[in-house]
């Protein structure tokens, strides 16, 4: 083969590896990023609790899509336990189908071993369990505070900010003093934290605040994420993907498109009505394997709700999803409401055919001989 032909071979090849080389964003196969999981629960009889699937699977996703690389610690390394949670989800299913992400999460890294100088970012994931070991971590603290000195993302979600509470940069201050935080509210876990909330240390939005955070959230179980430079906190588990694609904008990729989980679709459009959008109500009620979601929404919403309007927006999710639950307790809540808001005709109607149902049921006789 003569010099020309072989010139000729060479920028064939080269050309092949231009057009036809699968596209990957520059510099994203350089990017590491540590998930940190409490390993509090525990296997047998799940008598403490641990850290949160779903928020994992989520976040993970979100990293994987964005050929970022993961590893996984825990303040002891080793296999961790997770509450229970529903494997049918998509994205629980898909990464329980991962070969490699189970495989680190059945050998999690010890937050001791591992370097701070291999990451450009850390997300911390929530669950209950992180409200007991996480804060008390050592390891876990020198971890977030060398990473944010050295310019990486500091990411937490729901019950994850309880592992900054006690970090301290090197200037002597708290983490997450003078900075917008979030994190699950006090509202919340008085509403859906009652089994755990009497063994915890401490309130995590109480010591937050304390820590000197500006604390900020959204209505109760919708997404919120504050973000103040590299740091990047969620409020719940709906804050999820958004906590998990901030973070690989910190790391200054742009993001793919993410699937869109109904549920998470559901929450947006709530927040939506609950901001005065009434389409948002006509276009859930419109996803029937919804309304559950809707109808605990409202049930919960209302428990919390002290203006007039709030309780009509919480009238107005229950009443939406009332008929697809059929549920007695359900429709005890629309009548007490709609009694409160002065609806006392809608309220009786709701008594008189929850009894047409369930003509023993002492609830709504009480409530029909006392008001009506």
């Amino acid at each position: 083969m003569n010099q020309l032909q072989q010139i000729i071979k060479l920028v064939s090849i080269l050309l092949a590896m231009m057009f036809f080389a699968p596209q990957v964003d520059a510099g994203s196969d350089t990017k590491r990023v540590l998930m940190v999981l409490s390993g509090y629960g525990q296997e047998q009889g799940k008598l403490t609790p641990g850290y949160e699937f779903d928020e994992f699977a989520k976040a993970y996703q979100i990293f994987s899509d964005n050929h970022i690389s993961i590893d996984i610690a825990s303040p002891q390394g080793g296999k961790v336990v997770a509450d229970e949670f529903d494997p049918q989800k998509p994205y629980n299913a898909t990464v329980l189908a991962d070969k490699g992400a189970m495989a680190k999460l059945d050998n999690t890294l010890a937050t001791g071993d591992v370097n701070a100088k291999d990451y450009q970012g850390i997300f911390i994931v929530g669950g209950k369990g992180a409200m007991f070991d996480l804060p008390k971590d050592v390891a876990l603290q020198q971890l977030i505070k060398e990473i944010y000195q050295h310019q990486g993302g500091v990411a937490a979600v729901c019950h994850g900010p309880a592992a900054l509470v006690n970090v301290k940069l090197d200037n002597g201050r708290y983490l997450v003093a003078d900075k917008a935080i979030n994190g699950f509210t006090n509202q919340e876990e008085r509403l859906f934290g009652k089994k755990w909330v009497n063994d915890f240390e401490f309130m995590l939005q109480d010591k937050l605040q304390q820590r000197g955070g500006k604390f900020q959230s959204s209505p109760l179980m919708l997404s919120h994420v504050a973000v103040d430079g590299q740091l990047i906190t969620g409020q719940n588990p709906t804050s999820t993907v958004a906590v998990a694609t901030e973070l690989v904008k910190q790391l200054g990729l742009t993001p793919v498109e993410s699937e869109q989980y109904d549920e998470d679709v559901t929450m947006t459009l709530i927040a939506q009505f609950l901001a005065g959008n009434d389409e948002a109500l006509a276009q859930v009620a419109a996803m029937p394997e919804q309304l559950p979601l809707v109808g605990m929404y409202g049930f919960y919403y209302n428990k919390v709700a002290e203006q007039p309007q709030q309780q009509q927006h919480a009238l107005a999710l229950m009443r939406t999803a009332q008929q697809a639950l059929n549920n007695p307790v359900l429709d005890m809540q629309i009548a007490k409401t709609q009694h409160k808001l002065g609806f006392e005709q809608e309220a009786k109607a709701t008594l008189t055919q929850l009894l047409s149902a369930k003509p023993d049921y002492q609830p709504a006789l009480d409530m029909l001989k006392t008001n009506y």
